[in-house]
């Protein structure tokens, strides 16, 4: 089995897999095939990290794309943590469209989940022509009593092409969502629920600003962040309980049994009944 192979067995295993155990799940796959490390890391979605700005005293979330080396950079303070020497930040015109990103996102958050934590990232493209950037969301939950809890992670990259001499521009998202649930309430059962999805989007749109970028950005999430939403309300909630609805029947036993008698009954009535039409035709 050549490298490409092993890649792609490697990362339809990880989609497989419990969102909640992808780093353990990861860290065992590199272990055991340490020549796909570089692209598993590249290519795996992991649950966000929270860190907290020392100067702000605000959360903010960790990924690869505020990552450089073992520092991750804040959004808010736009350091790195633990410090580290020419660190990669963003120019001056992109550094200020991300603080009005994540001023943006951090009111979509709220009003959408009503907590968590939500970080932005943006940075320059090496050919000039645009930039790029990624837009972190959080949502823990968590009963108090561990009887329940889950989380839910989503990770927004977008692409931004300018053109026209900054009047219009090309917008490609991908987006990847990671949904986990715990349930261990003695009325309802034990349960684990979990999983990930991946969607992309393209779109044109006209630019006035660099305002506009966020409007146009916002625009996208917000539809694709619905769309997820009502794919994994169906496959995993609306799925799971046509199964617990198969397979846990609310008649007892006894009930099942009469029910049973009766529906063999009714079938012999029929069975006779046929067979005394055709007597009487002849007839």
């Amino acid at each position: 089995m050549n490298h490409g192979q092993q890649l792609d067995c490697a990362l339809d295993l990880m989609r497989r897999l419990p969102p909640q155990d992808i780093e353990k799940n990861l860290s065992d796959l590199i272990d055991l095939v340490p020549d796909l490390c570089e692209d598993l890391l590249a290519s795996v979605d992991q649950p966000l990290k929270i860190a907290k700005d020392k100067k702000s005293n605000k959360d903010y979330l960790l990924c690869d794309y505020n990552r450089d080396g073992d520092s991750y950079r804040s959004p808010w303070s736009n350091e790195y943590d633990p410090p580290i020497e020419d660190g990669s930040i963003p120019s001056d015109r992109i550094r200020k469209f991300e603080i009005e990103a994540n001023f943006a996102f951090d009111l979509y958050r709220e009003q959408y989940y009503e907590g968590g934590i939500s970080s932005c990232y943006f940075w320059d493209l090496e050919n000039g022509s645009g930039f790029a950037g990624a837009i972190l969301i959080k949502k823990t939950g968590d009963s108090g009593n561990k009887l329940f809890k889950g989380s839910w992670d989503s990770i927004h990259v977008i692409e931004v092409q300018e053109k026209g001499a900054g009047r219009n521009a090309h917008y490609k998202l991908i987006s990847t969502v990671m949904l986990w649930l715990h349930n261990s309430r003695a009325e309802s059962g034990s349960f684990e629920l979990g999983g990930s999805l991946s969607r992309q989007a393209e779109k044109d749109s006209a630019v006035s600003d660099m305002s506009s970028h966020i409007v146009n950005i916002g625009q996208m999430i917000e539809k694709m962040e619905n769309n997820i939403r009502g794919i994994l309300d169906t496959i995993y909630f609306g799925k799971t309980a046509e199964i617990m609805n198969k397979t846990r029947s609310l008649v007892d036993l006894k009930g099942r049994a009469k029910m049973d008698e009766l529906n063999k009954q009714m079938a012999e009535a029929l069975k006779q009944k046929q067979n005394q039409t055709p007597n009487k035709t002849a007839q």
